[in-house]
């Protein structure tokens, strides 16, 4: 199959020009579960053509209820494994970078963030999600886009899009933002998250969580507190980070051929 046969309806939306562009766009995706997971489905479904996909993970019991690639068939397989397969199916010709790692501090310069267009941030450790926000944005040339916290949020109709520094009512980014000032002040650099201001609890207890393999980061253990989530809001945070890379593809490619037509 012509894999430009499998975009035809996105390029008469987006036309020929932005569709070369999106194909060429490179992304990096730090996070596969169930917000990262939705976001590089629908890149790929898009036509963004390079992809790194950064996730230390196996695929849990407990993830099915939000995790695109999560099955009962699934389960124990690396995420970004099972993630890779999948896109591979839907775009044969997709350049896939698989990286079944963590980023930290010994690791992050193995990334090469510099050559990417876009960083996507959807980590939900607290340390991990600030380092990797101040790396990215501490290199001009990257465009990055975050997600705030997807548990415990219902109304899909409250979920917006707009700059870190005024997100108001979200516990991860007032975490955040703490971290940041803690270990340097907040970022120079203003950036395009999505959050929502939807104040929810836990309405029923956690269940025992099977411990890590040998030699893995147990993360459950890491988190002070586990909260609820459903899939129809983790999908749409990770469906709006996809449509903000999507978008400023084609907002650039537009303002490319007004100043071309200028000349």
């Amino acid at each position: 199959m012509e894999t430009d046969s499998l975009f035809s309806r996105t390029e008469l939306m987006l036309g020929p020009e932005t569709m070369r562009r999106l194909a060429a766009t490179r992304v990096a995706l730090f996070g596969t579960g169930g917000v990262g997971s939705w976001c590089a489905e629908a890149l790929v479904r898009t036509g963004v053509g390079r992809l790194m996909l950064v996730d230390s993970d196996r695929v849990a019991p407990s993830n099915v209820n939000r995790q695109l690639m999560a099955t009962t068939q699934t389960i124990g397989e690396p995420k970004v494994d099972v993630l890779a397969g999948r896109l591979r199916a839907i775009n044969p010709r997709v350049e896939l970078d698989v990286r079944r790692a963590v980023y930290e501090e010994a690791t992050a310069a193995s990334f090469r963030l510099e050559e990417f267009d876009y960083v996507i941030d959807a980590i939900d450790s607290l340390s991990e999600k600030a380092a990797l926000i101040r790396h990215a944005l501490s290199i001009p040339s990257v465009t990055l886009f975050a997600s705030m916290g997807a548990a415990l949020k219902m109304d899909p109709a409250l979920v917006r899009t707009g700059r870190f520094g005024k997100v108001e009512g979200d516990g991860l980014a007032r975490a955040l933002r703490q971290r940041f000032r803690k270990s340097g002040g907040l970022p120079a650099r203003d950036f395009l998250c999505v959050w929502s201001p939807e104040r929810r609890e836990n309405r029923g207890a956690p269940a025992a969580e099977a411990p890590a393999a040998p030699g893995e980061r147990d993360w459950n253990a890491r988190k002070a507190r586990i909260n609820g989530t459903v899939a129809h809001m983790t999908a749409l945070f990770g469906l709006t980070l996809a449509s903000l890379v999507v978008r400023d593809v084609e907002n650039k490619c537009t303002a490319n051929d007004h100043e071309t037509k200028k000349n």
